[in-house]
């Protein structure tokens, strides 16, 4: 059941492939030194391992209860919270002013993986409180920010966000739950929100909803949806507790996994709390901006989720290898004297290196969007501050929609792995596969993620953003095939024509965006997972040509770099091979998806 975060990978895709020394240099960054970044992942690494991981299989035994509105979390969640707030971690990422470590989001990056690595239930409180705290810096008031972000930083609240209601799902221009102004420019909130994580539990003293609603005489749709801040217990100008608000949680679900983490239902408005019917709320920014500002909030998520999805696989990863060396099954295939650890076995290996190959591919990926987002918040140039921005908000659907994707295969690979051991509960492994399942699911749906990247990130620029990636991958390509290197030429080759199906499959989507908008969305998701393919694949053989250069110069961990390069060499092989055949589906695939009308399935 143990876990140890991969620090060398870790160090490595930020130093090589992310960009950490031009990171380090930005306004603001300048304590983020070497040696801080690693004793701060040194830190993270053991606080994960030690006080979190043990309580992960526990967290799957005895979840969250919930009796008569109130909410017990997992034995020992409690005292592991009060060390996580206690040692900074929620404030990481966070300003310093605010009470936060002020690091950037590279270094927040791999903190923010050990956590989920280590326990994904308890991981998703700091998740949601990240994002309130990220909504509130940017929308909320100066006082609110004063009141609000300090104590969510330092543990004494957590916060959530409260989007889904029973008829609306996903599709927000539904939201029905009311605002109604009061004269002292607060308001009452009346309705019932789904699927709420944490929106009550015993982990702090104060709970901060951020929830959309409706004002009375909001416009219909999208446009009319407003944020208010609604905490569980109203608190004055300096932030004293008082009387307890009118939301309640009405139940907990029941989930195939991540099961200590209490997914709520809460009823607001129902007169059961001192302060009368309605719970007392607050706007965040102005009215029906609400989804704009809740956006902040969901992109902060977005890749966090992305980032759980790496989590989760490499957790899945770590048990399969463990119990790969300790497993003795079956003679080797070349001869042996008698059985040999199943790790000895081809087909046991080929599994191993699709675990390890996605699983190393993905966080590249998610590394390298977390520092074009540091670029985009504190980098001096406003055109490489504009470029940046928009190749962060390009690569958060892949992030989150691909590793998610890529988790739930290296998960299920996993128990294969364990053989018939894998399908029963005790050994562990069929706990990260459930838990992985809602990856997909929650903060977007993978066809939402897919639909968001053609249409917002790929379409309305006319694919420059795309094709900024895709001529970086065709350099690299041309590079790699002109080495003297075997590996690296084989690798160079594959990424070459993976790139190549990866612009046919842009220029798809932008000449065919308005005139065959349903054959363009039909190859949508396919899009999104070739891109997360592609991408990984790119920062693998980036990875590659490092390794060689420092092998060839007796720089580093020479069992580490000739590891790096192999997994660049199987990734290429086995995933960048399959590229062209995927652009083939996305570009001339639609009349088979809509061939059959709705009474035919």
């Amino acid at each position: 059941m143990s876990y140890t975060a991969p620090i060398k990978d870790m160090l490595f895709v930020m130093r090589e492939l992310a960009g950490l020394a031009n990171v380090q240099k930005l306004p603001g960054s300048e304590d983020a030194t070497d040696e801080t970044v690693v004793a701060v992942l040194e830190e993270s690494a053991r606080f994960c391992g030690e006080a979190l991981a043990p309580l992960n299989w526990t967290g799957d035994l005895k979840p969250a209860r919930w009796n008569a509105g109130e909410v017990t979390t997992t034995p020992g969640f409690k005292v592991a919270f009060r060390g996580f707030v206690a040692a900074g971690w929620q404030g990481v990422q966070h300003p310093a002013e605010y009470g936060g470590q002020g690091l950037p989001r590279i270094v927040a990056a791999a903190c923010m993986e050990m956590l989920q690595s280590a326990n994904l239930s308890f991981a998703l409180c700091p998740l949601l409180t990240d994002g309130a705290i990220e909504a509130l810096l940017t929308a909320g008031s100066d006082a609110q920010k004063r009141l609000y972000v300090p104590r969510l930083i330092d543990g004494t609240w957590t916060g959530t966000m409260n989007l889904t209601e029973p008829q609306a799902g996903s599709d927000l221009s539904q939201v029905r739950t009311k605002a109604v102004p009061q004269g002292d420019g607060s308001y009452r909130v009346f309705g019932q929100k789904i699927y709420i994580t944490y929106g009550e539990h015993d982990l702090a003293e104060n709970i901060v909803h951020l929830v959309l609603a409706r004002t009375p005489d909001a416009p219909e749709g999208v446009k009319g949806i407003s944020l208010f801040i609604v905490p569980k217990f109203v608190v004055d100008a300096k932030g004293a507790r008082g009387k307890r608000n009118d939301v309640y949680c009405a139940s907990i679900e029941h989930k195939l996994g991540i099961k200590a983490s209490p997914t709520c239902v809460l009823v607001y408005g129902d007169d059961k709390a001192e302060v009368g019917p309605g719970a007392v709320g607050y706007l965040v920014g102005e009215e029906n901006r609400g989804l704009e500002y809740m956006f902040i909030m969901m992109n902060a998520a977005r890749y966090q989720v992305g980032m759980q999805g790496i989590a989760i696989a490499e957790r899945a990863y770590q048990k399969a290898v463990a119990y790969a060396r300790e497993r003795v099954q079956s003679r080797a295939v070349e001869g042996s004297s008698g059985p040999v650890p199943i790790i000895r076995h081809p087909d046991v290996r080929r599994m191993l290196m699709s675990m390890r190959a996605q699983t190393e591919a993905a966080r590249a990926t998610a590394y390298v969007a977390a520092g074009y987002n540091d670029l985009a918040h504190a980098h001096p140039e406003d055109g490489v501050r504009r470029q940046a921005k928009a190749a962060y908000e390009y690569l958060v659907p892949i992030v989150k929609g691909w590793s998610t994707e890529m988790s739930i295969d290296v998960a299920s690979t996993g128990v294969q792995v364990h053989g018939g051991m894998g399908f029963i509960e005790e050994t562990g492994a069929a706990q990260h596969y459930r838990d992985a399942r809602i990856l997909t699911i929650y903060e977007g749906t993978t066809a939402i993620q897919a639909n968001d990247l053609v249409g917002r990130k790929t379409a309305r620029d006319g694919g420059a953003t795309a094709r900024y990636f895709s001529a970086q991958m065709l350099d690299t390509g041309g590079e790699l095939v002109k080495s003297q290197d075997a590996q690296l030429v084989a690798i160079g080759s594959r990424l070459l024509a993976a790139a190549a199906a990866y612009e046919r499959v842009i220029d798809y989507v932008v000449d065919h965006s308005k005139t065959d908008v349903r054959g363009v969305y039909a190859g949508s998701v396919p899009y999104l997972k070739l891109a997360g393919i592609v991408h990984g694949g790119w920062h693998l053989a980036r990875a590659a040509q490092v390794a060689t250069r420092q092998l060839a110069e007796g720089d580093g961990d020479a069992a580490f770099l000739r590891a790096k390069i192999g997994t660049a060499r199987f990734f290429a092989d086995h995933y960048l091979s399959g590229c062209e055949g995927q652009a083939d589906a996305i570009v001339f695939g639609a009349p088979g998806v809509l061939a059959l009308a709705d009474e035919q399935f």
